[in-house]
Protein backbone atom coordinates (compact mmCIF):
# COMPACT_ATOMS: atom_id res chain seq x y z
CA UNK A 1 0.00 0.00 0.00
CA UNK A 2 1.03 3.38 -0.86
CA UNK A 3 2.20 5.75 1.25
CA UNK A 4 -0.73 8.28 -0.13
CA UNK A 5 -2.93 6.33 0.43
CA UNK A 6 -2.10 5.14 4.02
CA UNK A 7 -1.95 9.21 4.98
CA UNK A 8 -5.47 9.42 2.96
CA UNK A 9 -6.50 6.55 5.51
CA UNK A 10 -5.15 8.42 8.65
CA UNK A 11 -7.11 11.99 7.41
CA UNK A 12 -10.23 9.78 6.51
CA UNK A 13 -9.88 8.39 10.74
CA UNK A 14 -9.21 11.10 11.78
CA UNK A 15 -12.19 13.07 10.28
CA UNK A 16 -14.58 9.96 11.07
CA UNK A 17 -13.12 10.08 15.03
CA UNK A 18 -13.58 14.19 15.01
CA UNK A 19 -17.25 14.14 13.75
CA UNK A 20 -18.44 10.99 16.08
CA UNK A 21 -16.75 12.47 19.23
CA UNK A 22 -18.41 15.94 18.42
CA UNK A 23 -21.92 14.60 17.89
CA UNK A 24 -21.87 12.53 21.03
CA UNK A 25 -20.61 15.98 22.98
CA UNK A 26 -23.08 17.61 21.09
CA UNK A 27 -25.63 15.50 21.99
CA UNK A 28 -24.97 14.87 25.65
CA UNK A 29 -24.34 18.70 26.64
CA UNK A 30 -26.00 20.81 23.95
CA UNK A 31 -24.34 22.19 20.89
CA UNK A 32 -23.78 25.48 22.25
CA UNK A 33 -22.45 23.94 25.27
CA UNK A 34 -19.39 22.12 23.87
CA UNK A 35 -16.29 23.88 22.67
CA UNK A 36 -13.85 22.74 19.80
CA UNK A 37 -11.08 22.45 22.14
CA UNK A 38 -13.12 19.97 24.47
CA UNK A 39 -13.82 18.09 21.02
CA UNK A 40 -10.38 18.36 20.07
CA UNK A 41 -9.42 16.59 23.56
CA UNK A 42 -12.20 14.09 23.72
CA UNK A 43 -10.40 13.09 19.90
CA UNK A 44 -6.86 13.38 21.58
CA UNK A 45 -5.96 15.97 18.93
CA UNK A 46 -5.01 19.67 18.68
CA UNK A 47 -7.01 22.22 18.32
CA UNK A 48 -4.77 23.21 14.94
CA UNK A 49 -6.16 19.74 13.45
CA UNK A 50 -9.48 20.04 14.62
CA UNK A 51 -9.66 23.52 12.22
CA UNK A 52 -7.45 21.07 9.47
CA UNK A 53 -10.79 19.43 9.04
CA UNK A 54 -13.33 21.56 9.62
CA UNK A 55 -13.27 25.32 9.94
CA UNK A 56 -16.21 25.50 12.74
CA UNK A 57 -18.66 23.32 14.93
CA UNK A 58 -21.34 24.38 12.42
CA UNK A 59 -19.69 22.66 9.46
CA UNK A 60 -18.78 19.38 11.13
CA UNK A 61 -22.45 19.19 11.87
CA UNK A 62 -23.41 20.15 8.32
CA UNK A 63 -20.49 18.77 6.27
CA UNK A 64 -22.53 15.14 5.20
CA UNK A 65 -25.18 17.68 4.01
CA UNK A 66 -22.92 19.87 2.33
CA UNK A 67 -21.69 16.91 0.11
CA UNK A 68 -24.92 16.61 -1.38
CA UNK A 69 -25.77 20.41 -2.17
CA UNK A 70 -24.87 19.48 -5.89
CA UNK A 71 -27.03 16.68 -6.34
CA UNK A 72 -30.16 17.85 -7.73
CA UNK A 73 -28.38 20.07 -10.46
CA UNK A 74 -25.94 16.16 -10.96
CA UNK A 75 -29.19 14.18 -11.38
CA UNK A 76 -30.62 16.32 -14.36
CA UNK A 77 -27.40 16.94 -15.84
CA UNK A 78 -27.02 13.03 -16.10
CA UNK A 79 -30.48 12.48 -16.96
CA UNK A 80 -31.07 9.73 -19.80
CA UNK A 81 -31.92 11.19 -23.19
CA UNK A 82 -35.45 12.40 -23.45
CA UNK A 83 -36.13 12.46 -19.45
CA UNK A 84 -37.18 15.81 -18.39
CA UNK A 85 -35.86 16.92 -15.55
CA UNK A 86 -38.74 16.40 -12.79
CA UNK A 87 -39.00 13.14 -14.25
CA UNK A 88 -35.24 12.43 -13.41
CA UNK A 89 -35.59 14.11 -10.01
CA UNK A 90 -38.44 12.20 -8.69
CA UNK A 91 -37.08 8.86 -9.87
CA UNK A 92 -33.92 9.70 -7.86
CA UNK A 93 -35.86 10.89 -5.08
CA UNK A 94 -37.74 7.58 -4.63
CA UNK A 95 -34.62 5.62 -4.85
CA UNK A 96 -33.13 7.52 -1.68
CA UNK A 97 -36.38 6.87 -0.11
CA UNK A 98 -36.26 3.05 -1.03
CA UNK A 99 -32.70 3.41 0.23
CA UNK A 100 -33.23 4.86 3.79
CA UNK A 101 -30.97 7.57 2.28
CA UNK A 102 -30.80 10.38 4.91
CA UNK A 103 -31.12 12.90 2.17
CA UNK A 104 -34.71 11.88 1.48
CA UNK A 105 -35.45 12.68 5.42
CA UNK A 106 -35.74 8.29 5.73
CA UNK A 107 -33.25 7.09 7.72
CA UNK A 108 -33.59 5.98 11.18
CA UNK A 109 -29.89 5.21 12.33
CA UNK A 110 -29.63 6.67 15.60
CA UNK A 111 -26.51 8.72 15.03
CA UNK A 112 -28.37 10.15 11.74
CA UNK A 113 -31.38 11.34 14.08
CA UNK A 114 -29.26 12.88 16.45
CA UNK A 115 -27.72 14.73 13.50
CA UNK A 116 -30.91 15.93 12.29
CA UNK A 117 -32.16 16.95 15.96
CA UNK A 118 -29.23 19.13 16.69
CA UNK A 119 -30.24 20.56 13.31
CA UNK A 120 -33.65 21.13 14.24
CA UNK A 121 -33.10 22.61 17.60
CA UNK A 122 -29.97 24.97 17.28
CA UNK A 123 -30.68 27.74 15.71
CA UNK A 124 -27.01 28.67 13.64
CA UNK A 125 -27.11 24.85 12.51
CA UNK A 126 -30.75 25.91 11.14
CA UNK A 127 -29.19 28.44 9.30
CA UNK A 128 -26.52 26.69 7.85
CA UNK A 129 -29.05 24.23 6.55
CA UNK A 130 -31.26 26.80 5.04
CA UNK A 131 -27.91 28.35 3.30
CA UNK A 132 -27.12 24.67 1.84
CA UNK A 133 -30.70 24.74 0.64
CA UNK A 134 -30.46 28.01 -0.77
CA UNK A 135 -26.98 26.28 -2.63
CA UNK A 136 -28.97 23.64 -4.23
CA UNK A 137 -31.67 25.98 -5.81
CA UNK A 138 -28.87 27.92 -7.08
CA UNK A 139 -27.22 24.83 -8.59
CA UNK A 140 -30.10 23.69 -10.00
CA UNK A 141 -30.79 26.89 -11.32
CA UNK A 142 -27.80 26.97 -13.39
CA UNK A 143 -28.17 23.65 -14.95
CA UNK A 144 -31.77 24.35 -16.28
CA UNK A 145 -31.36 27.64 -17.79
CA UNK A 146 -30.44 31.22 -17.28
CA UNK A 147 -33.39 32.86 -17.08
CA UNK A 148 -36.31 33.82 -14.50
CA UNK A 149 -38.49 30.85 -15.63
CA UNK A 150 -35.45 28.69 -14.59
CA UNK A 151 -34.67 30.38 -11.10
CA UNK A 152 -38.68 29.85 -10.34
CA UNK A 153 -38.89 26.52 -11.89
CA UNK A 154 -35.70 25.52 -9.32
CA UNK A 155 -37.67 27.36 -6.51
CA UNK A 156 -40.41 25.16 -6.60
CA UNK A 157 -38.36 21.98 -7.29
CA UNK A 158 -36.06 21.85 -4.27
CA UNK A 159 -39.03 23.94 -1.91
CA UNK A 160 -40.80 20.31 -2.80
CA UNK A 161 -38.37 18.26 -1.99
CA UNK A 162 -37.78 19.96 1.11
CA UNK A 163 -41.28 19.61 1.66
CA UNK A 164 -40.77 16.08 1.51
CA UNK A 165 -37.66 15.66 3.39
CA UNK A 166 -39.10 17.54 6.38
CA UNK A 167 -42.19 15.48 6.27
CA UNK A 168 -40.47 12.74 6.68
CA UNK A 169 -37.91 13.44 9.35
CA UNK A 170 -40.52 15.39 11.67
CA UNK A 171 -42.46 12.06 11.79
CA UNK A 172 -38.68 9.97 12.48
CA UNK A 173 -38.43 12.52 15.04
CA UNK A 174 -41.50 11.81 16.72
CA UNK A 175 -40.96 8.16 16.92
CA UNK A 176 -42.12 6.13 14.09
CA UNK A 177 -39.67 4.18 12.04
CA UNK A 178 -38.59 4.32 8.55
CA UNK A 179 -40.55 1.21 7.49
CA UNK A 180 -43.51 2.77 8.87
CA UNK A 181 -43.26 6.25 7.57
CA UNK A 182 -41.95 4.49 4.07
CA UNK A 183 -45.76 4.08 2.06
CA UNK A 184 -46.85 7.92 2.85
CA UNK A 185 -43.05 9.42 1.77
CA UNK A 186 -43.81 7.30 -1.43
CA UNK A 187 -47.39 8.61 -1.52
CA UNK A 188 -46.47 12.17 -0.38
CA UNK A 189 -43.96 11.86 -3.08
CA UNK A 190 -45.52 11.07 -6.01
CA UNK A 191 -47.97 13.44 -5.42
CA UNK A 192 -45.60 16.43 -5.35
CA UNK A 193 -44.03 15.82 -8.25
CA UNK A 194 -47.59 15.49 -10.12
CA UNK A 195 -47.92 19.24 -9.17
CA UNK A 196 -44.44 20.16 -10.34
CA UNK A 197 -45.58 18.28 -13.71
CA UNK A 198 -48.62 20.38 -13.86
CA UNK A 199 -47.67 23.63 -13.23
CA UNK A 200 -49.16 23.26 -9.31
Amino acid sequence: MSAETLRERKKAQTRSALWNVAIELFVEHGFDNVSVAQIAAAAEVSKMTFFNYYPSKEDLVVGPMSEHVGEPAEVVRTRAPGESPVDALHRHFLTALANRDPNAGLCDKPNVLAVLRLVFTTPSLTQRALTLFNGQTDQLAAELGPDFRHRAAAAMIIGARHALVTENTNRLLAGETADEVYPDAVANANEAFALLRTGL
